[in-house]
């Protein structure tokens, strides 16, 4: 099979096309004709090295496709089955066929009225994590205030319409530039600001920090009495933040992280449970997703745009027609 692959660690240009022997499932997973694969931040981090992966190694952590073959144990998924899936656990979503639990599988709908294939590629990620974040961790109950940092990216334009689905009060987006305001606006925020602004934002119970550096002091700054600070990602590059315990302990304050393939391979049947959820928002109508497909052979290309941070919404790599 052809895919993608990174055989060193470095910049978006080691990444490389090859063709590669086709996985097979083991007990309990199934393997995936790949349609469309997701294109991440996480796979950026793959390809630097900031992640330890065994190399060559083939990033992608979500697709969509059709079932090729059940391992054993599998029910409730037939051969042929149009799919989305969370490949994160051991990735390789950058390939013709991709293998993962069937744990962490959602069926679509296979008589005309399902997802697109490129939207359903979109969806494994950032939406099951945006449902995980506010529901698992945060713990949102309804009327309380979320703030959302990099609002206008891809699992940011998650978040706040997964916090209006689940009954927050006011939900606010930070972005970077003003560019990006009016892009963020769509995706169910009351108010997009820039992280520049954040210290007149107000307080909120819950903040959820995928930036790092001084947005994630200004987070914690921002926390009411009780609220909870969800640190999940460090796309600044800046050095870590140390969180006084005592300051907590003051403060009646929450610090907790969240990562998303950790969470996968420890609880499959909760990250499916909210993928599955995620597809049904999705076909309802509730939860939009901004798709720009782009071909698998422009995988350097699309890890430079994700890194560049000007991106708004979800590139996702076409891989069946490349």
């Amino acid at each position: 099979m052809k895919a993608v692959v990174i055989p060193e660690f470095g910049e978006a240009e080691v990444l490389r096309r090859v063709v590669t022997a086709v996985p097979e499932p083991g007990a309990g997973q199934v393997s995936i004709d790949v349609a469309y694969a997701g294109a991440n931040f996480a796979e950026v981090l793959y390809r630097r090295g900031v992640v330890d992966v065994p190399l060559p190694f083939v990033p992608g952590i979500e697709v969509s496709g059709r079932v090729r073959a059940i391992g054993e144990g599998v029910s409730g998924l037939t051969v042929g089955q149009p799919v989305a899936a969370l490949t994160i656990v051991d990735s390789g979503g950058y390939a013709e066929v991709a293998v993962t639990d069937a744990a962490l599988v959602a069926p679509l709908a296979d008589d005309g009225s399902a997802l697109d294939p490129a939207t359903a590629a979109a969806l494994p990620s950032n939406s099951t994590t945006a449902f995980l974040v506010l529901d698992q961790i945060a713990r949102l109950a309804p009327g309380e205030s979320v703030l959302v940092h990099a609002a206008a990216g891809g699992v940011g334009s998650q978040l706040g319409q997964v916090a209006r689905l689940l009954g927050a009060g006011r939900v606010v987006g930070t972005v970077g530039s003003a560019a990006k305001v009016e892009a963020a606006r769509g995706f169910g925020y009351d108010e997009v600001i820039l992280r520049d602004d954040l210290a007149a934002a107000g307080q909120f119970d819950v903040v959820v920090d995928m930036v790092g550096g001084p947005a994630r002091q200004g987070s914690l700054d921002r926390l009411a009495p009780l609220g909870r600070l969800v640190v999940m990602g460090n796309a600044s590059g800046a050095e870590d933040v140390g969180i006084s315990a005592n300051e907590l302990w003051f403060s009646n304050k929450t610090v907790s992280g969240f990562n998303l393939a950790a969470y996968s391979a420890v609880h499959p049947d909760r990250a499916g449970q909210a993928l599955r959820r995620a597809v049904r928002a999705a076909s309802e109508g509730t939860l939009r997703v901004q798709v720009e497909t782009v071909p698998l052979e422009q995988a350097v290309e699309t890890h430079r745009r994700i890194e560049s941070g000007a991106t708004t919404g979800k590139l996702v790599l076409d891989v069946a027609g490349s």
